[in-house]
């Protein structure tokens, strides 16, 4: 499979990564541990050589299926988790509090402190069952702590030979740029997708000027985008997209409606709506990778099928315009309104 410089790290990766979100179980109506291990294994035979987790998911639970499923095979993998949001130690601000699935409510810290941030690495690097995190990528931003005291915290991480490339999430021009001038920063995560475009104004022209690895999430809109998301799908309790505005009717009826306008294309490479907009994603100018997530083997088949297709100049501008059109079309007054929902939310639990 095709393999990417994430920017100046000196690391390769390959255009589709594979994410182990919903294998944390929370907020994904739970998970199958074997079968996550199942498909983590199916997609490494498959090409999917790079994978993306965090601590977070499900307390522990998705770093430790990692590992499980790497176990043997660490020196075909690139490794990418995340720090800043402990659940098992006071520093730091109380960001919300949220139970694990036997019921247990933790208060999941917001934090970049150094030390906090060493603590955090040494357990990842215990439920992962490695000695070295590819990619450590700070997860949440927290103002608290200066960006030069937290990039030498990395440095000092990487000088340990505990972590190999230094990334950050959700970060703009302004916090880039800080980073960039304390010490290397070899990647910026982001969410982007044909809904979702908005790195594309400032974000996404600066990590290109600046030779910064691009990693997306959330390419499929978690699993909208795929067509599968049909006007009378329901979801279980416990799946946040059961509340989510983006899947609202209205919504679900602007996606599919885009999805039968690039399907000529789709039937062209005998390809899935999901593959299909993986690769127009990875061809994205500046966009080094997506992550794209599953929770079966035949999912990480199709992920991977998803980077081999090859589509022509037209072909990407003809789905470019479909989707410019679709993201025009999505009842936004939904998506700010949930927003605005989700300020509040966080107000309530800071001054709690």
């Amino acid at each position: 499979m095709e393999l990417r410089d994430l920017g100046t790290s000196g690391l390769k990766v390959p255009p589709v990564i594979l994410g182990t979100w919903a294998m944390g179980g929370l907020w994904w109506g739970g998970s199958d541990d074997a079968l996550a291990v199942a498909a983590i294994r199916e997609g490494l035979d498959s090409g999917l050589t790079a994978i993306d987790t965090a601590p977070i998911y499900g307390f522990g639970r998705s770093e430790r299926v990692v590992g499980e499923a790497i176990r043997g095979r660490s020196d075909e993998v690139l490794v990418a988790t995340k720090f800043g949001q402990p659940w098992d130690q006071t520093t730091g601000r109380v960001q919300y509090r949220l139970a694990d699935e036997s019921g247990v409510e933790h208060q999941v810290h917001l934090t970049s402190e150094p030390e906090s941030v060493f603590a955090e690495c040494e357990a990842s690097l215990e439920r992962l069952g490695v000695e070295t995190i590819d990619l450590y990528q700070y997860h949440v931003y927290d103002s608290a702590t200066k960006t030069d005291v937290l990039m030498e915290a990395m440095a000092r991480l990487q000088e340990q030979g505990k972590i190999r490339a230094i990334g950050v999430s959700g970060y703009g021009v302004k916090l880039m740029s800080e980073c960039l001038s304390a010490g290397p920063l070899h990647c910026n995560q982001v969410r982007y997708n044909p809904i979702w475009r908005k790195i594309e104004k400032g974000d996404l022209p600066f990590c290109r000027e600046n030779n910064t690895g691009v990693i997306v999430y959330s390419p499929l809109e978690r699993g909208l985008l795929t067509g599968k998301t049909t006007m009378d799908r329901e979801f279980p309790e416990g799946d946040m997209r059961r509340r989510v505005s983006v899947f609202s009717p209205e919504a679900r009826r602007c996606v599919l409606d885009a999805l039968e306008e690039i399907r000529p294309i789709a039937d062209r490479h005998d390809a899935t709506f999901a593959q299909i907009v993986i690769r127009w994603i990875a061809d994205v100018p500046g966009i080094t990778a997506a992550i794209v997530g599953a929770r079966s083997p035949e999912q990480a088949r199709e992920n991977a099928g998803g980077a081999a297709i090859s589509l022509s100049p037209e072909e990407w501008e003809t789905m470019d315009g479909v989707f410019r059109r679709l993201h025009r079309n999505m009842p936004k007054f939904r998506i700010k309104k949930l927003l605005r929902y989700a300020r509040y939310l966080a107000k309530r639990w800071k001054k709690k």
